[in-house]
C-alpha cells in the first residue's frame, strides 16, 4: 500500500547574503522550508502566501512568486507520509517573526546546514541553494 499523500506548498527564501530561511514546528527538530498544507480547491501559490502570513506575519502577493518545481519526499513530521510540494522562490522585504505552530524561524549559511537536523524535502532537494 502506497504512503498516504500531502500536498503542500513551500517557500525557498535566500536573502542577499546567501543564507536559506528555515522553520521549526512546535515539538519537533527538523528545519524545513516556510509552507504548509493546501486547502480544498486553493492554489499552490495561494495556499504559501496564506502560510507565510499566518506563520512568519509576511505579506507577500503570490504574483511575485517564481515556482520552481514539484517535490516529493518523506514526510518530516507525519510518520509514514509524503509530501507532493510545490516550491517557491520567494522575496521578501520585511523580518520574520515565528507564529502560528512555528517555534523557530533562523536565517542558515550552507555550512549551518550540514550541521542542523534538516526535513528530507530541504535535505534532498535545496542545499546547493544557499552560499
Amino acid at each position: 500500500m502506497a504512503a498516504p499523500i500531502l500536498r503542500i506548498a513551500a517557500a525557498l527564501i535566500i536573502d542577499a547574503s546567501g543564507r536559506m530561511l528555515l522553520v521549526r514546528k512546535h515539538a519537533t527538530t527538523a528545519f524545513m522550508q516556510p509552507g504548509g498544507k493546501l486547502e480544498p480547491d486553493e492554489s499552490a501559490a495561494d495556499c504559501l502566501a496564506r502560510e507565510l502570513h499566518e506563520e512568519l506575519g509576511l505579506t507577500v502577493d503570490s504574483e511575485t512568486f517564481r515556482h520552481v518545481g514539484r517535490f516529493t519526499a518523506t514526510a518530516a513530521n507525519e510518520p509514514g507520509h509524503v509530501v507532493d510540494c510545490d516550491v517557491f522562490d520567494v522575496t521578501i522585504g520585511s523580518a520574520v517573526v515565528a507564529a502560528a505552530e512555528i517555534e523557530e524561524a533562523r536565517w542558515f549559511s550552507r555550512a549551518e546546514l550540514d550541521s542542523i537536523e534538516l526535513a528530507p524535502l530541504t535535505r534532498e532537494n535545496f542545499l546547493g541553494w544557499a552560499h
